[in-house]
Parts: C-alpha cells; structure tokens; sequence
C-alpha cells in the first residue's frame, strides 16, 4: 500500500534526503548534493527565499520504505510579476512506479489548490533562479553545481500524470582553448575602447560586486520567460556563498564609462569534487572538500550568469559584449587549470544567446524540460 507523508519544511528530512541512494542507485552519474545545503534552502528560518514564499513537503512510502519525494512552493515574488496563479513543484525523484510520481504531483497539484493557484508547473527547486526542470536529454555525464539530474524515465512519469512541456532549457558544453578568429576579433575590438573597463569580482568587495551583479542582471533577465527578480537578502546570501566558492579569475564586470554594463560569473563545479562524499560533510567530507577546492582545484566550472544591460546591447557598438565575455572566462579557465566547462541554462527559445555560445564553440548537451498543468477547478 502507497502512504503519501506531509513534513513541514524546516522539519525532519532523513526520508527525503536519503530516498535518493535507493532511486540513483546503479546511476554512475548521480551526484548526491551535500545534505547540509538542502537542510538550508529548506528552512524557513535560514533561507530567505521564505520571506516572499511558503511551501510543503511530501514523500511517498510503500511498506514502511520510502520511494519518492517532491515539495510545493508558491512563490510571491513571481505571483506578483507574472499574474499567471501558478505554483511549483521541485525535488521530484522517484522510482519507477506511475502509481507513486502520480501520488506525489496530485499531492502538490491539492496543495497549491487549497493556497488559490490555477496552474502547476515544475520541477523547479524552488524556483527560476535555481535547479530548473527535469533532465530529458544527456544523461550519459554528471549534473553541474546547481542543475538537476534524472533518470531517463522521470519525465514520462509526470507527463502520464497529465503534464505537458512548457519550456526546454539547454545546458552547453564548452573546451577551454583557442579561441577562434571572429571571437578573437571580437575580444581584440571591445578591449581596444578606451571607456570600456573590465575587473574580476573580488572578495574584499563582494557585497558591491553582488550589489552591481544583480542590478544588471536583473536589468538583462528582466524579460526572459519566468524571470523573478533577487531579494536584496536573498543577494546577501548570494555573497556569502561566492565567498566561500568564487574564483575569481573566472568573473567579470564590465563598466562603460564608469557604468557597470556587463558581467560574468562561473563557479568551480563543486559536483566534481563532492561525488564521494554521499551528501555528508562529516566527520571528514569538509576537509576533503576544502583541500579538493582551495588547493587541487575543479577541472571544470559552470557559466553561471553571463548578462549585458539593455542599453548596451541596443547599441551596434557594443555587440561583441557578449562574445568579449565569453573569451575572458576561456583565458581565466586556462590561468587555472580548469579543461572546460558548462554555459547554461539557456531557453530553447532565445535565439541570439543561443547563436552566440554556438560561435564560441561550445555544443549543446542537455535538455531539461519544465512541464504545467492546469488545476482541476471542481
């Protein structure tokens, strides 16, 4: 017999933390994420998301065994900018079973029911601006820091329980190494203007380097499919964490005249780095990680952001922003050590993003799908 629990979030999350090594198991290319950072993002208490957001989680269990989980979170920052009544639901891991994926979507589609929501869409853990969607496509390498990873049959469980896709994300692979000529071309010509300036972010500023990061993000992003904007906490924690993680070799802004215009962050992909750790940093995952991170180094990094305020790509003048980015993180990556990389996530739809990391070279790789549904009104 399937018994569906509801645990609040900042509660006891063993079962929900652990289904994972039954569900990815065999799965050479699962990386289990550090336990401690999902007890964090769970909590209302330590994580700032919650100020604008409220959510549940459910797992599933059949002879006393759990088998799946998911959570459901409505998030009013994008309430309020969208106007679409739609709720989410994230961390959907299952096994193969249609009867304990349908179980665990009805049980968030009633939730975000009961709270007024018209439409559910997911998985998005827990919103936009983290793990989006639900891996369809390349599951044959290692998920990156921040993205998802699935098995191959998770995306036909939920579209048997009524969902359809509302949006592809495309994440690229990109080798570090020569750059081509019209990229070099590119490079050579914004660095030659005079007004144009560009610094890595630093760790002794890091609070005003966020500060500007999301200012221009926030203008870049402004009207892309789903975009919600930071909180000014949620930037405080952004800080805090590229303190701990940033090199910053591999980030950039870009001022024009003394305005911030452009920048790019990418972060040491701490997946390669935690895949042994099997979620825990005690008694000796921390020290490993440290060591791995501070003294050998990741081999790979993933594009995290990469924006150009409006008023500057409106301008002819500034068009190879973009591609003048893109081969200062390449010449950062080889300064230390690191072979490629991951640009991402893209919309299926975004054209110009799109053509642009084609020129630089880079593949496209992974698919994730994010799916919706309608909620039943009776």
């Amino acid at each position: 017999m399937l018994e569906i629990r509801q645990t609040p979030m900042g509660a006891d999350l063993k079962d929900f933390l652990g289904v994972v090594d039954d569900i990815y198991a065999g799965d050479s290319e699962y990386v289990r994420p550090l336990d401690l950072d999902l007890k964090e993002r769970l909590n209302p208490k330590k994580n700032p998301f919650f100020e604008h957001a409220e959510g549940t989680i459910f797992t599933a269990h059949r002879d006393g065994k759990c088998v799946g989980r998911i959570t459901a979170q409505i998030d009013r920052a994008h309430l309020e900018r969208h106007h679409d009544d739609a709720g989410f639901f994230g961390f959907f891991d299952t096994v193969d079973d249609p009867e304990v994926a349908t179980e665990l979507l009805s049980s968030a589609e009633r939730w975000l029911k009961s709270r007024g929501m018209k439409r559910v869409r997911g998985p998005l853990s827990l919103n936009i601006n983290e793990e989006s969607g639900c891996l369809v496509e390349g599951f044959d390498s290692p998920p990156f820091i921040m993205m998802p990873h699935h098995r191959p049959y998770q995306g036909g469980l939920i579209e048997q329980a009524g969902f359809e896709k509302e949006k592809d994300l495309y994440a690229w692979r990109y080798d570090v190494g020569p750059l081509s000529a019209r990229v070099a071309k590119a490079h050579a010509d914004i660095k030659a203007m005079p007004e144009v300036t560009s610094r890595p972010l630093s760790k002794k500023t890091m609070d005003q380097d966020v500060e500007t990061t999301l200012d221009i993000f926030n203008d870049a992003w402004s009207e892309n499919w789903g975009f919600v904007p930071f909180s000014k906490k949620e930037g405080d924690k952004l800080a805090a964490d590229l303190k701990l993680f940033m090199v910053p070799e591999i980030t950039r802004i870009v001022s024009i005249d003394g305005e911030p215009a452009a920048v790019a962050i990418a972060l040491p992909n701490v997946n390669e780095l935690i895949g042994d750790l099997h979620g825990s940093l005690f008694p000796t995952g921390l020290v490993k990680l440290l060591y791995r991170l501070k003294v050998k180094g990741a081999r790979s990094g993933r594009q995290l952001i990469l924006g150009v305020k409006k008023k500057f790509r409106q301008q002819r003048k500034y068009a190879a922003l973009s591609a003048y980015l893109y081969a200062e993180m390449n010449e950062g990556g080889k300064q230390v050590g690191m072979t490629w990389g991951e640009l991402g996530w893209t919309l299926e739809d975004n054209g110009p993003v799109n053509t642009a990391i084609k020129i630089m070279g880079a593949k496209k790789y992974k698919t994730y799908r994010v799916y919706s549904k309608e909620i039943a009104s009776t």
